[in-house]
């Protein structure tokens, strides 16, 4: 009886235990600003839980972790207090490119260790900076971002003493381990992110699982890029460039095929030689340029082709020079206008009659991006293929990895 007396409320307290460390969560998203227009947010508990499920069930990984003495420190030891829920917000009017978040720190000068030890420059006026990581420490808070324009506004609106909208967690994230949520006014449209062992989706609907007539589609011969969007398609894309072109183009339909070659590229260059007489010099390199087919249906091809003209888009040699992929040659066909390379010409592939953009993987990307670390390039490699698709007012885009040994939250 006295065993039963004690073990009852060992595991009552073991209980609680577990659920205040991987269920109890505050939901009061304090740190996203009113002018906020897009939210990603990341459940770290369950993201954690589904890390140490998929660590247990792979013994095979147990043995791979940081060697004893790898003398960097982890997040967890940094002096950030780790968030139940990480806030990654945009703001209104700033670039595509730009987004931020806010942390708050335990110990803000083991957190400035931490900075420094992860090889980021000290700008000053507490700011810090690594590649296209941008950091501010402000007393017990940090604020990130991949800019450093609006860390004032921010700064400024959380020390703010006037009333402010605050967001709960249920308004955006419904069980999955993030969410992907734009707000205008008092309008939230919420995307769910799903963390698979070989795969991240990101919907609108949970009932939406793809174009069946994509599935064909990929397993033929692949293209590194095919695409086909309508004109809503091709109006939601455009605001991420140029808002206007596809309001004044005109454009109906977006029709695109690509590949990647490498090719030789020829430098030329001018010295002297013994007797000061100049001559020239050739040199190659290697460059990865790809081939293309574009085909843009217009309600009024005459009023599209004007546009392009008016912003000097196509030249004397009916060259199409906001494509920076040269040499190619824009026609004029019926409804449509065809932009194509010039080097190898490629055909469109089969109209499917969808809303869809499916990028695959290509070793060659790799020879453009040298100025990824290996993290990055580790990352990229695992890519399969990255794929957007729309059917009236559903959206899903699925990041589709190689397969592994391990799933991918224990490979990045």
């Amino acid at each position: 009886m006295k065993k039963k007396k004690i073990i009852v409320p060992l595991v009552l307290l073991l209980a609680v235990a577990v659920y205040w460390v991987f269920f109890h969560k505050d939901k009061t998203l304090r740190f996203i600003p009113d002018n906020a227009d897009a939210v990603v947010l990341i459940d770290v508990k369950q993201v954690t839980g589904q890390y140490i499920f998929s660590f247990i069930t792979h013994p095979s990984r147990w043995s791979g972790g940081k060697k004893k003495d790898d003398k960097n420190s982890s997040l967890k030891d940094s002096g950030v207090r780790i968030p139940d829920f990480l806030q990654v917000f945009h703001l209104k009017g700033s670039r595509f490119s730009e987004w931020y978040t806010v942390l708050e720190l335990k110990d803000p000068q083991k957190f400035i260790s931490f900075l420094k030890e992860q090889k980021f420059t000290d700008k000053g006026n507490h700011r810090f900076q690594k590649d296209q990581i941008f950091m501010m420490i402000d007393g017990d808070f940090c604020i990130a971002g991949t800019a450093e324009h609006a860390f004032e506004s921010i700064r400024q609106y959380q020390h703010s003493s006037s009333p402010k909208k605050t967001l709960h967690a249920d308004q955006l994230i419904q069980g999955t381990p993030g969410s992907i949520s734009f707000i205008s006014g008092t309008k939230i449209q919420n995307f769910s992110i799903e963390l698979k062992d070989d795969e991240i989706e990101i919907k609108n609907n949970v009932g939406f699982n793809g174009l069946s007539s994509i599935e064909s589609r990929l397993q033929q011969a692949p293209h590194f890029l095919e695409m086909e969007l309508d004109a809503v398609n091709v109006k939601r894309c455009a605001r991420f460039f140029n808002k206007s072109i596809a309001d004044s183009s005109e454009i109906s339909k977006f029709r695109a095929v690509a590949d990647l070659e490498q090719v030789n590229d020829t430098i030329i260059s001018y010295g002297y030689d013994d007797n000061f007489n100049e001559i020239e010099k050739k040199s190659f390199q290697k460059i990865t340029q790809p081939n293309y087919i574009i085909d843009l249906q217009s309600r009024v091809p005459e009023k599209t082709w004007t546009y392009f003209q008016s912003k000097k888009w196509i030249n004397t040699e009916n060259q199409f020079t906001a494509i920076p992929f040269q040499p190619n040659k824009v026609s004029r066909s019926g409804n449509g206008i065809t932009i194509q390379s010039v080097r190898k010409p490629l055909a469109l592939s089969p109209d499917l009659k969808e809303n869809f953009i499916l990028i695959r993987n290509n070793p060659l990307l790799f020879s453009s991006l040298k100025s990824l670390g290996k993290t990055e390039k580790k990352i990229i490699s695992d890519i399969d293929y990255i794929l957007y698709e729309n059917k009236g007012a559903d959206y899903r885009v699925k990041m589709k990895a190689k397969k592994g040994e391990f799933p991918l939250i224990l490979r990045w």
